[in-house]
């Protein structure tokens, strides 16, 4: 089998990729053949998407562009979608799976960029850089020792100790912090840290919290007035994590309490669409408050892996099939076989696809070298490798199975 004998022609895949997507992943594209690719430096409208989407075999965002049902409905030749970033909450990956569109993202390549920030900031929260800095900006000298402290000794509470939050984990301890963690599933440590079972108790124990968890029911607001309240007093707030996990009203109460003495938000319920755009939050002009615009991951580095990590995915998507890494279409590898030509196939979860599909195959004297088939609760998803000199009949008889959403023939 020569792989690079696709049954459709690279050169014909059209690729749309938005909001500056880093050159590393157009480059990894070229590399592999594919050179019909369109750029465009940021996010687009939902009605500017739809015109856009037409004719489009794969599309690349970031977590500017949201990609609604209505978007991949009008995409009618759309395979998979990238997330070229850590999270997929801007795309209906239910309108996606229905599809069978594959949707991959990189949830671990800006890992050591978020850490090393995150342990930055706390150096520069204790010792209330940010209040300095403003001063000297204004020609004040405040030259004090009085409300600075060093790290080492502090302890330092993780809420959610995966990637991220385990790596941040090791920086504090080389910086002699003492780390507690909690988290919603039982974690093994790294070095000395310590899982706590509850919330509440962590927080009372913490001289700085750093919040590392997804956006979903159970963490919404989950740093509210009473959570909040059960920090230790003048301590010390960060969330590098999702926008709407802290309430910012009850932070800043909190603030202007004194119950926190310092906080680092990067992330907001509410974010501007594009670079220059007006930028509000309640958080604005209180001491010792770093914000930043949803830079945690935005480093020269994390972006190169996150865009060789995910075109990585795309390309054995196209060629292979594997779908590996989808939040969508059931993951599946299949080894090449030689002498083979392979076929995919995604349908409804149905009860007897599978069977039909082998019964009229071997009705027609065909033979399946290779197979096999995985679910979720939406679809089904099969990779079969068919005798060469068969391949192009049983193309035509899988497009016919009751249920089918999408054949592909890659090679």
């Amino acid at each position: 089998m020569n792989a690079t004998a696709t049954s459709y022609p690279r050169n014909k895949i059209k690729i749309l990729l938005l909001e500056n997507i880093s050159d590393a992943a157009v480059a990894e594209l070229e590399t592999g053949g594919y050179h019909e690719i369109s750029r465009l430096g940021g996010a687009l409208s939902e009605a500017e998407l739809i015109e856009a989407v037409k004719g489009v075999h794969l599309i690349g965002i970031r977590s500017k562009t949201h990609i609604s049902r209505a978007v991949i409905d009008a995409a009618d030749k759309l395979l998979a979608i990238g997330a070229f970033c850590i999270g997929v909450n801007q795309i209906d990956l239910q309108a996606a799976t229905e599809k069978g569109v594959a949707v991959f993202n990189a949830p671990y390549s800006n890992t050591r960029s978020v850490a090393e920030l995150v342990i930055g900031l706390c150096v520069m929260l204790i010792r209330k850089i940010a209040d300095k800095n403003a001063a000297a900006h204004r020609g004040e000298w405040l030259k004090e020792a009085k409300g600075s402290y060093e790290l080492r000794g502090k302890t330092l509470g993780i809420i959610g100790y995966g990637n991220i939050g385990s790596q941040v984990s090791i920086m504090a301890e080389a910086m002699g912090m003492q780390v507690v963690y909690f988290d919603i599933a039982i974690k093994l440590p790294h070095g000395n840290a310590k899982q706590i079972r509850e919330l509440s108790d962590l927080l009372e124990q913490s001289d700085i919290v750093t919040l590392h968890v997804p956006s979903n029911a159970t963490t919404r607001n989950m740093m509210n007035a009473e959570t909040l309240h059960k920090m230790r007093k003048g301590s010390i707030l960060i969330n590098y994590s999702r926008g709407d996990v802290v309430d910012l009203e009850a932070l800043k109460t909190a603030i202007d309490e004194g119950q926190i003495v310092g906080a680092a938000v990067d992330v907001f319920p509410l974010e501007p669409e594009k670079n220059g755009d007006p930028f509000e939050t309640v958080l604005q002009n209180l001491p010792n408050v770093i914000l930043t615009p949803h830079i945690g991951g935005s480093t020269e580095e994390a972006q190169a892996n996150i865009g060789l990590d995910v075109t990585s995915k795309l390309i054995k998507y196209l060629e292979f099939g594997t779908s590996e890494g989808s939040h969508t279409v059931p993951p599946v590898s299949l080894p090449p076989q030689a002498g083979t030509h392979r076929i995919l196939h995604i349908h409804q979860n149905i009860p007897g696809v599978l069977g039909e599909i082998n019964s009229r195959l071997s009705a027609r004297g065909i033979n399946i070298v290779g197979q096999y088939l995985k679910t979720n609760e939406t679809i089904g998803y099969v990779i079969l490798d068919i005798d060469s000199a068969l391949s192009k009949d049983a193309f035509e008889i899988l497009k016919d199975i009751d249920g089918t959403i999408k054949t592909r023939m890659i090679y």
